[in-house]
């Protein structure tokens, strides 16, 4: 096992430095001139040449290259350009706002969508079964925008039971007051095509020799799903949460801006509009890192799951 670990973390590397290169040159061929972004329109030519040599504009590429793999090594994105915030820093301080949302849609995610699907697979066919998939598909075909419009009016100005915005220092409180509207609609979005695909991972599984073999040796049906089809189902379960975890990221990201919180995804979109440079680049290798890290530990997870499972 840990053999096959350092293995995957070398092979990270090369794959890391082709994230890096795409950004470097990404940003430098096709984000137009940072000096002239941050000296404005009214700017002169001097003033201009004066920001592009704070910035280390007129040094060689190769030298602006291994300056950022050098920021990127240390941890160390300099300063936002907008905020003159250190990029680190502002990271650091929005993190928890956004793990305070992400986590919890994850979780519910997870501890929703596989027990309803499994349910519906033991009743295929049967019209509870149909009546599901008939929700989950006028469900899909719902805009975001419209669960977040009709969340907010319904459950914070008619019911009253969340406000629509807020933030504070106390993560009990995010959790318990300003969280719960988000997260609620946010699950509520992905909960119908968490349900449609798992409950086709399931029906495989039933339709399999060996479900049919344990029930032909008198095991119940309850056992027979719980032992057999939700164990051996919970591999492409996990490779689909494993795919779907940038996702939920990103969706959280819109969420924050939805409801103003000032979580990452907030500052990313204000980072977008601003074209401010520094935070854009950090969060793009931040993304690529957890998406390699989430691939690594699905691949555990799935020797734990199933030890028939060889990493190789």
């Amino acid at each position: 096992m840990m053999a096959y670990l350092l293995r995957r973390l070398w092979q990270m590397v090369p794959t890391l430095a082709g994230v890096v290169l795409g950004v470097f040159f990404l940003f430098k061929g096709f984000g137009g001139d940072p000096a002239e972004i941050l000296a404005g329109l009214n700017a002169s030519p001097e003033q201009v040449e004066q920001i592009r040599d704070q910035l280390g504009l007129n040094r060689p590429v190769w030298e602006q290259l291994a300056i950022f793999v050098g920021q990127i090594l240390q941890f160390d994105w300099g300063k936002s350009w907008a905020t003159n915030e250190p990029v680190a820093q502002l990271f650091a301080t929005r993190l928890p706002a956004t793990l305070t949302v992400m986590v919890p849609i994850l979780v519910l995610d997870a501890l929703l969508a596989i027990p309803f699907a499994l349910a519906v697979a033991a009743v295929r066919g049967s019209l509870t079964d149909r009546a599901i998939m008939v929700v989950t598909t006028v469900a899909l075909s719902i805009s975001f925008l419209v669960y977040v419009i009709v969340g907010q009016w319904l459950f914070a100005f008619q019911l009253g039971w969340f406000p629509v915005q807020g933030w504070t220092g106390s993560v009990w409180t995010n959790l318990t007051t300003y969280a719960p509207l988000p997260v609620l609609l946010a699950v509520m979005v992905g909960l119908s095509p968490q349900m449609r695909l798992y409950r086709s991972f399931f029906l495989d599984e039933i339709g399999q020799d060996y479900v049919r073999t344990a029930r032909a040796k008198g095991l119940g049906e309850r056992a027979v799903l719980m032992r057999h089809v939700l164990r051996n189902a919970l591999i492409p379960i996990l490779t689909n949460v494993s795919m779907q975890l940038p996702g939920i990221f990103v969706g959280s990201f819109l969420i924050e801006v939805f409801f103003s919180i000032p979580g990452i995804g907030r500052e990313v979109m204000l980072a977008v509009n601003r074209s401010d440079y520094p935070v854009i680049q950090a969060v793009t290798i931040y993304l690529a890192v957890i998406t390699m890290l989430i691939n690594l530990l699905t691949d555990l997870l799935y020797k734990a799951v199933d030890p028939r499972v060889t990493l190789k």
